[in-house]
């Protein structure tokens, strides 16, 4: 059964890569699916309601949605947050100059009505709707964008995902503090409700940026009077289609609709609950139970019984598990042991002995299910050459090698991935290998201060093109967190980003992920995940996707929910 469901797995890789979707689990509605205008004022006549069917049958049910978040998010900053539990809550309250479509994650009109793109790709001009809020009922301007992309940037701000701007003329160079004029940055207020955008080079994924946490505005006024208490309950002020309405830690977050977001008609939920559950046993058991309608994994020991239940679903994600390796330590500064640390990891028996769900090997950082990407033939088990290598570092026989600490965030899968990996090392290689749990914002931390020997890590694609995870290695990235970086390996990014023909640019692409995969290896590539959890039949307008980007202004309920369940 295992062998077909990899197989099935990877044919629908190919259809998604195909047609930019991984088909639809809840809620079928005429616009699923549907093609959409890429630019123009055709853009303005998208009937959104079209979004859900006739009818007023929801209607009967309490429209609350509750669901596992995974994690206490470390902030509700856009500007600075990294992280999916953040992003999954950012992407409610507060929004972009686009959204992108629930199933096919095409870019939609956000904040944004409409917007044209110059014929050479460069220029970028978005046209805000007329007569946008804040939350707080303040008037919405191009200005506030402007002025949160020039915070995102600000050097002061120390922001790990400011590079995801540098695709904008001069951004990188006020980033790094080169210049202080923001001017020179390519983003111009034409109007209050008009934003001109210039880029350094054609950007193929730019409208999909635009949808992303970094790039989602934030209220001037707010962050300016209260400082980093600004996101808080009784402060924060937003633009998304729901606003924070409670934060109670370790127990739950709550949103309900903003009143005032331009298309406020359109939402049927009144209240989303995300609870912050690291544990996935805990968080099974509770949708078990009743209490919640949707949860983003199952343990790992309880796949098969998951299987058996007609809630769960399996799906191609955009995402990579690896492990990063701190190059400024010995003796992690010796490429002869970052490989051998590699070659000693049986890549295929931990997808199918210990993770069970159709979760395949990883050979490099790039999952499949990119359009036109090959996928890269890495290095695969080898614990021969593993052997051979650590020997020629001077630890034969691991003799000699100083115990090694493995670093993980609170997570059952995470926990057994990591022991059998450490399993592996000692077997292979005869070292000793201790393991270090965090809480997911301590963990962040550790990873960000290079407080760490090994660390297991993820990535989901930012947006559908290989160099969302490529470009996080380059120098000085905020997310590269590794002490690593290559000359030759920045300048094939640099080349990528300016060349015209797209095979050439792919070509390019593929060069620089055999240099971190195989010939420097700062990152030991572990598998490809897949997409797997629980949802109630009842949870309607949601979608199944390549990044598992779910906007919950186009979700309903339709029948018994968490909430019935509980009684409240």
């Amino acid at each position: 059964m295992r062998t077909a469901l990899i197989a099935a797995l990877t044919l629908s890789l190919a259809a998604a890569a195909a047609a930019g979707t991984t088909g639809l689990l809840a809620g079928e509605n005429e616009a699923a699916g549907a093609d959409f205008p890429h630019q123009g004022e055709s853009l303005r006549k998208i009937d959104w309601t079209k979004f859900f069917p006739a009818g007023d049958g929801w209607r009967k049910s309490k429209q609350v949605f509750v669901y596992s978040n995974m994690a206490e998010p470390k902030t509700l900053d856009p500007g600075v947050m990294t992280g999916n539990p953040e992003h999954t809550l950012a992407m409610q309250i507060y929004e972009g100059l686009t959204i992108l479509h629930p199933e096919t994650l095409q870019p939609l009109p956000g904040a944004a009505e409409w917007w044209e793109i110059s014929p050479d790709g460069l220029t970028y001009t978005f046209h805000l709707h007329p007569d946008m809020k804040w939350s707080n009922g303040d008037p919405f301007t191009a200005e506030d964008f402007r002025w949160s992309w020039e915070r995102a940037l600000s050097p002061a701000l120390a922001s790990q995902y400011a590079d995801i701007l540098y695709s904008i003329e001069g951004s990188e160079a006020f980033n790094k503090g080169e210049t202080k004029d923001f001017a020179k940055v390519g983003v111009t207020v034409v109007d209050p409700s008009t934003l001109r955008v210039r880029l350094r080079a054609p950007t193929p994924y730019f409208l999909e940026l635009t949808s992303f946490e970094t790039l989602m505005p934030v209220h001037r006024a707010t962050v300016e009077k209260w400082g980093t208490d600004w996101t808080k309950p009784e402060h924060i002020v937003s633009n998304g289609a729901f606003k924070l309405d409670a934060w109670r830690p370790k127990d739950a977050i709550e949103l309900v609709p903003n009143p005032n977001w331009w298309n406020r008609k359109i939402v049927r939920l009144e209240r989303i609950v995300a609870k912050p559950l690291d544990d996935v046993d805990t968080e099974m058991q509770e949708y078990k139970s009743g209490g919640l309608d949707w949860i983003r994994e199952v343990p790992a020991l309880r796949v098969e019984e998951a299987q058996a239940d007609p809630d769960y679903f399996v799906t191609p994600y955009m995402t990579t598990w690896f492990m990063r390796i701190n190059v400024t330590k010995k003796p992690f500064d010796d490429v002869r042991v970052r490989k051998a640390f590699n070659l000693a990891i049986n890549k295929k028996e931990v997808c199918e002995k210990t993770l069970k769900a159709g979760q395949m090997p990883a050979m490099g950082a790039v999952p499949p299910g990119i359009h036109g990407y090959p996928q890269l033939d890495g290095l695969a088990y080898d614990p021969k050459t593993a052997r051979k290598l650590l020997a020629e570092a001077g630890y034969p026989d691991g003799k000699g090698f100083p115990e090694v600490e493995l670093l993980y965030n609170v997570h059952e899968s995470h926990k057994v991935v990591c022991e059998a990996i450490s399993s592996m090392w000692r077997e292979v290689l005869g070292v000793r290998v201790r393991l270090q749990q965090r809480e997911w914002q301590a963990y962040l931390e550790d990873q960000k201060n290079l407080n760490y020997q090994i660390a297991r890590a993820g990535w989901i694609g930012d947006y559908a093109d290989p160099n969302t995870f490529l470009d996080m290695w380059c120098k000085d990235r905020g997310n590269n967190e590794t002490g690593w970086s290559s000359e030759e390996y920045d300048k094939l990014l640099i080349d990528a980003a300016h060349e015209q023909d797209p095979a050439k640019r792919l070509a390019l692409l593929q060069k620089a992920e055999r240099i971190l995969c195989v010939d420097a290896l700062p990152i030991l590539p572990v598998y490809y995940y897949v997409n797997q959890g629980m949802i109630r039949p009842s949870v309607k307008g949601w979608y199944a996707n390549l990044r598992d980007l779910h906007p919950l202004q186009f979700v309903w309920i339709d029948g018994p929910s968490a909430t019935d369940r509980a009684g409240k």
